[in-house]
């Protein structure tokens, strides 16, 4: 079985071919960088349509097939911004009648979580799913896949792209934010120089630290780094303390979810997923677990066709049918209303 998949759910427009065996065949995307300021839906959405032609034509070409070869298209039903999901939404629907072959409406967070299961050796993993939009410890239990914890407000990827707008950093922010930290933490001094000891970090500045039961909070912490910018704060030093404050909150939220889910694996995705110094504190904390940890490729980690097309294999599989006329977005698309028949 081949599957198209088609991702539209906030900057990036994706497509992706993939096999019944997960194997990932194309995935080509494009991203809309709004000129100045965050993502505005309906010019994200204008790009997403004149762009999705030539990315699906791209994705073929790339996988050295034609859509005659396609036997399932597959979008990103939600969550998402409206305008963009109706865009790929729309697309799926007119190749899926053209070509007469099902389609699928899949929830795009827990594409992030079947794509790690898919292409890494996790089994039953924990996921921490961390994106622009969504940041979410999952789990699967009961016949779902049930959030454990969450943001209150913003995702984390949205906080770090606030942030840097506040710094005078490009969109996105994530990759500057992580090397200027990375600077500044190889600027303390050593344990021991005689001893030739580990690196000692430097000062790190005080932002607040809202962890509330199993679900956290990121806006107060971009208000207090802000203030500390505008009272002279440096800017490596603050993103250094913005890193490890925030990823110290998702790492304590995800190791509360292994304890209480009682799982030996820990699953990282979404785009902030990219970031080493949260891959390395993740997996530090899965070390001293007894537990195993595991991140997809990075590609698959932002969003994607390949890890819509593998879900919308999955559910078919199941027997999940969608007529066109069902096919409508949802913004709000909870990732726990999915019923996971394809595990049951």
């Amino acid at each position: 079985m081949l599957c198209l998949g088609i991702e539209a759910t906030a900057h990036t427009i994706g497509a992706g071919v993939v096999d019944g065996k997960c194997t990932v065949i194309s995935n080509e995307m494009e991203t809309y960088v709004p000129p100045e300021g965050g993502i505005h839906p309906r010019e994200a959405a204008n790009h997403h349509a004149a762009r999705v032609l030539p990315v699906v034509e791209s994705a073929m070409a790339k996988a050295g097939r034609s859509l005659s070869d396609i036997d399932l298209i597959s979008f990103s039903q939600g969550p998402g911004l409206g305008p963009c999901l109706r865009t790929g939404a729309t697309a799926a629907r007119a190749l899926a009648v053209s070509l007469g072959i099902p389609l699928v409406g899949v929830n795009h967070c827990i594409a992030h979580l079947e794509i790690g299961r898919g292409t890494t050796l996790a089994v039953d993993p924990v996921l921490l799913y961390v994106s622009g939009g969504n940041t979410q410890v999952i789990a699967y239990a009961g016949g779902r896949y049930r959030i454990f914890g969450e943001t209150l407000d913003i995702g984390v990827g949205n906080l770090l792209d606030k942030f840097g707008r506040g710094l005078g950093i490009a969109f996105p922010a994530g990759p500057a934010i992580e090397r200027m930290a990375e600077e500044y933490a190889l600027s303390g001094p050593a344990a021991s120089e005689d001893a030739g000891g580990p690196r000692i970090g430097p000062p790190l500045i005080q932002l607040p630290y809202s962890v509330k039961g199993m679900d956290i909070a990121f806006s107060g912490i971009l208000t207090a780094a802000e203030v500390k910018k505008r009272e002279g704060a440096s800017i490596p030093a603050l993103c250094f303390a913005m890193q490890e404050t925030v990823f110290a909150m998702l790492v304590e939220v995800t190791e509360r979810a292994l304890a209480h889910a009682e799982k030996r694996e820990v699953l990282l995705g979404g785009g902030v997923a990219a970031n080493s110094r949260l891959r390395m504190m993740l997996g530090r904390m899965a070390a001293d677990r007894g537990a195993r940890m595991f991140c997809p490729e990075k590609r698959l980690c932002i969003d994607n066709g390949a890890m819509i097309a593998w879900l919308g294999i999955l559910m078919h599989r199941a027997g999940f049918k969608m007529p066109v006329a069902r096919s409508r977005i949802r913004q709000r698309f909870r990732t726990d209303e999915v019923e996971v028949v394809w595990r049951s």
